[in-house]
């Protein structure tokens, strides 16, 4: 069984200047317009103390994000709020000014007419932007990367979207979506990832995610002492800790940033330590698909490097150990369906505090009976065949051990 690599964050700070993208009153707005959606509700944040005593944590917290608007992910935030900012920006208005029933309003197509918004993605990101397009009538221009589940191909067309699975990765798929976009009429990239030149619409989709994060904070009602946040081009990690870092400026919670294995990127800039990102070829074959990403968010980049705690490289047997975990939590808890991609976090705190391989990255980050532990599972079964695997299967096993 392939072992959890890590590394304690000891770069070099650099100037901070993207960690104002995440402030309060960017959050606000895109809490605003998340609310104006009739599709709206606050998703579960669910807490599971039988488990933290079995594990030996003072509290532990999952934010569900499997209720995300019926589309059993949180991508939809990024996406949706990117889409607006962009709307705004071009009929000269606020986002503030912006509310569904307006974008859903014959007033709307008559203002604004029609633009195509092309997009990279493992599933959930390109269904997001697929259902808010559809919404608003809208065109969408949908790539996947070699081997994408196919259920999450169907859900993606369910939307209108145009979308085809090509035979390059990920992040061949972006530059792809880039240089369509560049040659289409009224062509716009909305990505989650950014590069040198394409900041301002990643910075729109991380302010989105928001949501989700200023949720959880208001629901758990106190600073956590850990967050666990999973990364793969980095814009949902980047987005958390962002949030938190504005919100407790003066003593933020430790923040553990997760990778998949094949595609740990953010983990292999902080191994060499120079403050550089870091970039990972290949196929980046994993099951955590929505992981499976590497090239870094120049932003996010930024603002991990300056305030992450830990990263982490996690083997797919980490995200099934968590998915069952989760799936069949200790009695008396509630019980989550977590995909490929939102319960790494599960697997990885119990790996650390069951397993005393990693006795000293625990007593590094001071996880122990006094802390409060928040993790953020991103999706539901969006790969049903591939949950049932894990969960009724024991696909991908790992060895179960009490703390030495």
């Amino acid at each position: 069984m392939e072992a959890i690599r890590w590394t304690l964050n000891q770069m070099p700070k650099g100037d901070g200047r993207w960690v104002s993208v995440m402030s309060q009153e960017h959050v606000a707005k895109a809490r605003a317009f998340h609310r104006s959606f009739p599709q709206y509700t606050v998703t579960p944040l669910t807490g599971l103390p039988q488990m933290a005593r079995h594990l030996g944590l003072g509290g532990l917290y999952v934010k569900d994000e499997s209720f995300r608007f019926g589309l059993n992910a949180f991508k939809v935030l990024g996406g949706s709020f990117a889409i607006a900012r962009y709307i705004a920006g071009e009929l000269g208005k606020d986002v503030s000014e912006l509310s569904y029933s307006y974008l859903t309003s014959p007033d709307f197509r008559r203002d604004f007419g029609q633009a195509t918004f092309f997009t990279a993605t493992d599933g959930n990101h390109g269904r997001g932007v697929a259902w808010a397009a559809s919404k608003l009538g809208q065109k969408a221009v949908i790539h996947m990367p070699k081997g994408s589940a196919k259920s999450r191909f169907d859900n993606i067309a369910k939307e209108g979207a145009q979308v085809t699975i090509e035979e390059v990765n990920y992040d061949d798929c972006v530059r792809m979506a880039a240089a369509e976009a560049a040659q289409t009429e009224h062509g716009v990239v909305v990505q989650d990832t950014a590069w040198e030149g394409y900041e301002e619409i990643p910075s729109w989709i991380m302010q989105g995610y928001g949501t989700m994060v200023g949720e959880a904070a208001e629901q758990l009602g106190e600073k956590p002492t850990h967050v666990f946040v999973q990364a793969g081009v980095g814009s949902l990690a980047g987005a958390v800790v962002g949030y938190f870092v504005n919100l407790y400026p003066d003593n933020p919670p430790k923040f553990i940033v997760m990778e998949a294995q094949a595609a740990d990127c953010h983990y292999q800039g902080a191994l060499v330590g120079d403050g550089k990102p870091r970039m990972v070829g290949g196929d980046l074959r994993t099951i955590m698909a929505g992981l499976a990403c590497g090239e870094p968010n120049t932003i996010s980049w930024d603002i991990l490097r300056d305030y992450a705690d830990a990263f982490v490289s996690c083997p797919d047997w980490v995200s099934a150990k968590g998915i069952r975990m989760l799936a069949a939590p200790v009695k008396g808890d509630t019980a989550m369906t977590s995909g490929e991609s939102g319960a790494v976090g599960m697997g990885l705190i119990s790996t650390l505090m069951e397993d005393g391989s990693y006795q000293e990255l625990c007593q590094a980050l001071e996880l122990n009976q006094t802390s409060r532990v928040l993790m953020f599972s991103t999706e539901g079964d969006t790969d049903p065949e591939q949950y049932r695997k894990i969960v009724w299967g024991g696909e991908y096993p790992s060895v179960y051990s009490r703390r030495s």
